[in-house]
Formats: C-alpha cells, structure tokens, sequence
C-alpha cells in the first residue's frame, strides 16, 4: 500500500506541479526547458511504474474487500471503456470529439477511473481510481481556468473515424491482452 500511495504522490504530484504555471515556470527557468521535461518524466514514469508495482503489491496481498459490485456494473464497465478508448485516441487525432470533448485525454482518464470504481470493490482499486478520478477533475478544473485552447474541428469526418477505429482496437488491445496476460484479470 505504502509504494503505491507514494508512487501516486510522485505521479500526480508532477502533474500537479505542472498546472501550476507560476511555479513551473520558476522550474523551468532553472532547469532550462530540456532539463525540466527530462525531470518531469523521469519522475512522472517513476511514479507510474511505483503505482503500479504497489498495486500489484497490494492486490496480492489481499486488501480488504469495500464492497461487491454486481455483474451489472461490470457490463457497464466495460461499455464505458469503449468510449474511454475512443477519447484517449481522440486526445492525439484532430476530430469533432477531440473538439467536442475538449480535452478528451483527461475526459478518458475520468471515465476509466469511474469505469474501474464500478467494476472492483477492494480497497486498493477504490484507492487508484478515486485518486485518479479526483487529478483528472482537479486538472480539467485547472485548463478551463487558465483558457488552455482547444483545437477547431476539422473539416470532415476521417479523424472521428481514426479516433473510432483505433479506440476499437486499443479496446480491443486491453481486453484481450493487456489486462488478461499484464494485470493478470480476465475482463472477457
């Protein structure tokens, strides 16, 4: 538990960090640009790969069971991350749902965290993804403040389709293999 709570505080604490332009901008005029990119991802990959190992941790240990969700909400969330799929492709496609969502990285991060909430009740898991949930607010919170721009729609409807397309098959991706073969959990 401990490992995955301090890799949750490197990791969202550099994000943090860097929705906090005054300070960000005092780190980067003395680390200079490069070096504080450098940083910034050597921790935030630090921190993402202590998250992760905690949890694994964590869930073989055997947290404690908070509650049970039923088979219904474990449909419902994999419905869910479909669409958490298409948006975070869409974050990296120009396409009326990147334009639509806005910041449709952070609109996927929130769905996946509630789609998870919904489908395990140990305490590990509502730990990780309420706190994801809760950056993920927090952060789009802070873009609407700070004006962050958001791209125009394009002409046409391909990058709709890209986003579709390839949502499917990241989809496709983590039910089949990354979450049976990685997590080690089955969702199919």
């Amino acid at each position: 538990m401990v490992m995955m709570l301090f890799g949750l505080v490197v990791f969202l604490g550099v994000h943090v960090v860097s929705s906090l332009r005054g300070f960000r901008a005092k780190l980067i005029g003395a680390l200079g640009e490069g070096g504080y990119k450098g940083f910034y991802s050597l921790l935030a990959a630090s921190g993402l790969l202590l998250t992760a190992y905690g949890f694994a941790l964590w869930r073989a240990e055997g947290p404690a069971q908070l509650w049970v969700p039923p088979m219904g909400l474990r449909h419902l969330a994999l419905l869910l991350m479909v669409f958490a799929c298409i948006f975070f492709v869409a974050a990296y496609v120009p396409s009326h749902i990147r334009t639509r969502m806005k910041h449709p990285l952070l609109v996927g991060l929130k769905t996946w965290a509630l789609a998870h909430l919904l489908a395990n009740g140990d305490a590990a898991s509502m730990t990780l993804f309420l706190a994801v949930l809760a950056w993920a607010v927090y952060d789009r919170i802070s873009l609407k403040r700070r004006g962050a721009v958001v791209q125009p729609a394009p002409k046409g409807f391909g990058g709709d389709a890209v986003a579709v397309v390839g949502g499917l098959a990241l989809y496709g991706l983590l039910a089949f293999v990354f979450h049976p073969y990685v997590i080690g959990v089955p969702v199919m």
